[in-house]
C-alpha cells in the first residue's frame, strides 16, 4: 500500500473513532486495526498520536469550509445564506453517527495539554466565524451580530451532542433569524 492511502486510512479510521469514542478513549493499535494499516506504518505517517489527531482535524476544517462555501451558494439572498448554515447544522445533527463538533470536543479532551490540537480548534472557529461575518454583513448586519450567531451554531452543536436531538438547529435557525430581522442589523 502506498503512502497516500496508508495516511487516508488511517485519518479515515482515526476520525471514525474518535468521533465514537474520543480522543483519548483511542489508542493506536485500535485504529492500526480499523484501518488495515501496520502500526509501523502509522508510526512513519505520524509520529505521535497527537500529530494524527491534528491531521485528522486539518482535514476536517477544510471539508467544512468547503460544505459552507457549497451550502451557502444556493440561497439568493443574504439573510438565506446565514439561516443556511441551521439547515447543515439540523442535517447533521440527524444523522447516526453524530456525537457533536469535533473542534470541540477534541478542544475539551486535548486543548489544555495540546498546544497544536487547541490552535487547530480555534483557528477552525475563528474562519468559520469570519466567513459567517461575511455572510452577515452581506446580510446588513454587523460582527456584532455574526459572533452572537456564530455563538447559536457552536450551543446547537454541544445541544444536539448531549441531547441526541437535530432540534437545537431549528431553535437556533429561529434565534438567528430574530436576530438578523431585529434591530440587532447594523447594531
Amino acid at each position: 500500500m502506498d503512502a497516500e492511502t496508508a495516511r487516508e486510512r488511517l485519518l479515515d479510521a482515526a476520525a471514525t473513532l474518535f468521533n465514537e469514542r474520543g480522543v483519548q478513549a483511542v489508542g493506536m493499535d485500535a485504529i492500526r486495526g480499523a484501518s488495515g494499516v501496520s502500526l509501523k506504518r502509522a508510526y512513519q505517517l505520524f509520529p505521535s498520536k497527537t500529530d494524527l489527531v491534528e491531521a485528522v482535524l486539518r482535514r476536517r476544517d477544510l471539508e467544512v469550509r468547503s460544505d459552507i462555501a457549497a451550502l451557502t451558494a444556493t440561497r439568493e439572498s443574504p439573510a438565506e445564506r446565514v439561516l443556511a448554515l441551521f439547515d447543515h447544522l439540523h442535517h447533521w445533527f440527524g444523522q447516526p453517527d453524530f456525537r457533536g463538533c469535533v473542534f470541540i470536543n477534541s478542544f475539551g479532551e486535548m486543548g489544555g495539554t495540546s498546544a497544536g490540537v487547541a490552535d487547530i480548534a480555534r483557528a477552525h472557529k475563528e474562519a468559520v466565524r469570519d466567513r459567517l461575518g461575511e455572510l452577515v454583513t452581506e446580510a446588513g448586519g454587523s460582527s456584532v451580530l455574526a459572533a452572537q450567531i456564530a455563538m447559536l451554531a457552536d450551543g446547537a452543536m454541544v445541544s444536539a451532542a448531549m441531547t441526541g436531538s437535530a432540534e437545537p438547529a431549528r431553535q437556533a435557525k429561529e434565534a438567528a433569524r430574530v436576530l438578523l430581522h431585529s434591530g440587532a442589523l447594523g447594531g
